[in-house]
C-alpha cells in the first residue's frame, strides 16, 4: 500500500479513536454532568451568567430558544458589519485599511455569522488585524457555538417527554465556547505556532528582493485564527490562499492537523447523541452512515485524481497525473484529503484549487454540499441535517411496514416530517433558483472566466457552497461583485436558519410526546438495515434533486475531457 494511503488510514484511526471519548464529555457537559475541567471553568461560567444576568435554570420553548438564537445573530452580523466599515478608524490597523466595500461587508459578516466564512476578497489586503481578531475569529467561535447549541436542543427533544422546554440557548452557547471550542482551540493555535504558523501584531514585513527591490510580505495573528478556523467548521483564511499558503499550513503536521480538527467535533457529535440517548449503538449507527458516505466520496476523488487526466497521458506525462493546483509540498493523496473534508464538513478551507480537479471529483465535492453539508457537516448542524434525513428514512420504513415511523424512542407525526422537509430543501431550491439567476443574467455571466460545463460547475459550485454554509469556491469565477455577494448572502441566511429553525420546531414537538417503547415493529436504528437505508435516502434524494444540473457540468466535462475537449 501507498505510504499515502496509509497515511489516509492513519488519520481517519486517529479520529475514531478521538471522536468516542469527545463525544461522551460533549454529553457531559450539556447534561450538566462534572468533567475534568469543571473546576476550571465553572467559576468562570457562573460569573459570565451573573454579569449578563442569565438564570441558567430557566428553560425556554423552542420559539423562545428560536428567538433568542435570531436575535444574537442579528446583532452579530450588525457588528461585524459595522467593525469592518469603521475599521480605518480603529487601532490594530498597521496597514492603514479603510472601511471595506459596503457590499463585500455586508457579504462577510453574514458570512462568518452564518459558519459559512465565504470570502470574496483578500484577507490580507483588506481586512486589518482588528476586524479579523475581534470580528471574524470571534465569529468562528460563536457561529460554531451557535451550530452545537442547536443541535444539543434536537437532541433534548428526542430524551425529554411531556415538556414545552428544550433548554436554555444562552447557557448552551456559553458552555460550547467554554468548555469545548476553546479549550480545544488553544491546544491547535499552540501546536500551529510551534510549527511555524505567524502570529503577531507587528506591521507587515519589507524584503529585499534579488533585484534590489522591494516585497511587502504579509503576516499577522494567524495561528490563532487558523485553529478555530478547523475546530469550528469554518474555513475562513487569514490569507487569500488559505491553507495553501506556508504561513497558515508550513509542514505536513498542520496539515494533518488540519484535518482532524475540522472533522473531529462534527464527527464526535454522533457520539454525544448516543450517550445523551443512554444508547451509544444508536449513535454509532448515525456516525457509520456518515463515514460510509465520506468513504464513497473520498473513494471516487482518489480513484479520479490518481488515474490522471487522459489529455496530459496523450501529451507523455507519466501516468497523466494532473498536478496543476494540487499542494505538492504534500502530494496529491492529502490535497484529495483535504478538499474531501472541507466539503464534507462545511469548514471551506482549501490547500488547494479545486477549480483544477478533474471533473469527477469536482462533481464528488458538489454533491458533499449539495445535499445539505450533512457528511459530518457543520458542527451541530451536519448531525441535524442526518437527522432529517433519518426522519425521511424512517417514514419511507413506516410505509413500507403499514406503522407510524419512530426515531430514537419517539413517534413521527406529519409535522416533523413537513419540517425535516423545509429543512432539506429549501436551501436546495434557493441554490437552484440562485444558480439560474446567474446562469440567465448579464450580472451573473460578468465576472466568468471559464465556459461550458466547467463554467456552470464554477456557478454551481458557488451557490452550493453559500446555501452549503461551507465557503470554499471552486475559482474561475470573481465573486466580489454587487450580484454576487447580494445572491449569495440570501443562501448563506436560507442555508443556515432554513436549517435550524425546522429542527427546533421538530425538537419542541418531540419533548411534548412520551417515549415511545421498541417493539417488534420498529425498525431498530443500532442496526445495519438502517445505516444501509439512509445512507440509501442521502444519495437518492441528493440525486433526484441534482441530477439534472450535475449532467450538465460535471458528467458532462468528464465525458468531453475524454474526447479531447477542455474549457
Amino acid at each position: 500500500m501507498s505510504p499515502e494511503f496509509v497515511y489516509v488510514a492513519l488519520l481517519l484511526g486517529v479520529l475514531l479513536v478521538l471522536a468516542v471519548p469527545t463525544g461522551r464529555y460533549i454529553a457531559k457537559v450539556f447534561s450538566g454532568e462534572r468533567t475534568p475541567l469543571t473546576p476550571l471553568l465553572r467559576p468562570i461560567e457562573k460569573r459570565f451568567y451573573s454579569l449578563l444576568g442569565i438564570d441558567e435554570n430557566k428553560e425556554m420553548s423552542w420559539k423562545t430558544y428560536a428567538s433568542a438564537l435570531i436575535a444574537f445573530n442579528i446583532l452579530s452580523v450588525i457588528a461585524v458589519f459595522l467593525l469592518q466599515e469603521a475599521q480605518g478608524w480603529l487601532p490594530l490597523n498597521p496597514q492603514g485599511f479603510g472601511p471595506v466595500r459596503w457590499d463585500t461587508a455586508v457579504n462577510t459578516a453574514i458570512s462568518f455569522v452564518t459558519n459559512t466564512n465565504w470570502q470574496a476578497y483578500s484577507g490580507e489586503q483588506t481586512m486589518s488585524y482588528l476586524t479579523q481578531m475581534l470580528g471574524l475569529t470571534v465569529q468562528n467561535f460563536l457561529s460554531g457555538a451557535v451550530g452545537i447549541a442547536a443541535a444539543i436542543a434536537v437532541i433534548r427533544g428526542f430524551i425529554r417527554k411531556n415538556t414545552a422546554t428544550i433548554g436554555n440557548f444562552w447557557v448552551d452557547l456559553t458552555r460550547s465556547v467554554l468548555y469545548l471550542l476553546l479549550p480545544l482551540a488553544i491546544i491547535w493555535a499552540l501546536v500551529f505556532a510551534s510549527q511555524g504558523v505567524v502570529q503577531t501584531l507587528g506591521p507587515y514585513v519589507a524584503a529585499q528582493t534579488p533585484d534590489s527591490g522591494e516585497q511587502l510580505i504579509a503576516v499577522g495573528p494567524t495561528a490563532s485564527q487558523d485553529a478555530i478556523k478547523f475546530l469550528g467548521t469554518n474555513g475562513g483564511g487569514f490569507f487569500n490562499v488559505n491553507s495553501a499558503h506556508p504561513f497558515e499550513n508550513p509542514t505536513p503536521l498542520t496539515d494533518s492537523l488540519q484535518v482532524l480538527g475540522m472533522l473531529l467535533i462534527a464527527a464526535s457529535l454522533p457520539f454525544a447523541l448516543g450517550a445523551m440517548l443512554k444508547n451509544r449503538g444508536q449513535g454509532r449507527a448515525i456516525f457509520a452512515s456518515m463515514m460510509v458516505l465520506y468513504l464513497a466520496g473520498l473513494g471516487v476523488a482518489l480513484w479520479s485524481e490518481t488515474n490522471g487526466n487522459p489529455l496530459l497521458d496523450h501529451l507523455g506525462v507519466a501516468g497523466g497525473i494532473n498536478l496543476e493546483g494540487k499542494e505538492t509540498r504534500f502530494g496529491i493523496v492529502p490535497t484529495v484529503l483535504f478538499a474531501e473534508s472541507t466539503t464534507v464538513t462545511s469548514d471551506g478551507g482549501v490547500d488547494g484549487m479545486h477549480d483544477s480537479f478533474l471533473p469527477l471529483t469536482g462533481l464528488v465535492l458538489l454533491f458533499n454540499m449539495a445535499i445539505g453539508e450533512v457528511i459530518f457537516g457543520g458542527v451541530g448542524v451536519g448531525l441535524i441535517g442526518m437527522i432529517f434525513y433519518a426522519i425521511m428514512t424512517m417514514f419511507i420504513a413506516g410505509l413500507m411496514i403499514g406503522r407510524t415511523p419512530e426515531l430514537f424512542g419517539k413517534k413521527l407525526e406529519p409535522s416533523e416530517m413537513i419540517m425535516a422537509v423545509i429543512g432539506l430543501l429549501a436551501p436546495s431550491v434557493t441554490l437552484l433558483l440562485l444558480a439560474t439567476l446567474a446562469v440567465v443574467l448579464p450580472a451573473g455571466l460578468f465576472s466568468l472566466n471559464n465556459a461550458g460545463p466547467h463554467g456552470l460547475s464554477e456557478i454551481i459550485y458557488a451557490f452550493a457552497s453559500a446555501c452549503g454554509n461551507n465557503g470554499s469556491a471552486f475559482a474561475g469565477l470573481n465573486a466580489n461583485t454587487i450580484f454576487y455577494n447580494m445572491t449569495t448572502a440570501l443562501g448563506m441566511l436560507v442555508g443556515r436558519f432554513a436549517t435550524i429553525l425546522p429542527a427546533l420546531a421538530i425538537a419542541g414537538s418531540l419533548a411534548q410526546k412520551k417515549i415511545v417503547p421498541f417493539s417488534a415493529a420498529t425498525l431498530p436504528v443500532a442496526h445495519p438495515l438502517f445505516v444501509v437505508m439512509l445512507v440509501g435516502t442521502v444519495i437518492i434524494v441528493g440525486a433526484l434533486t441534482f441530477f439534472p444540473v450535475f449532467v450538465l457540468g460535471p458528467i458532462l466535462e468528464h465525458m468531453l475531457l475524454g474526447a479531447g475537449r477542455t474549457f
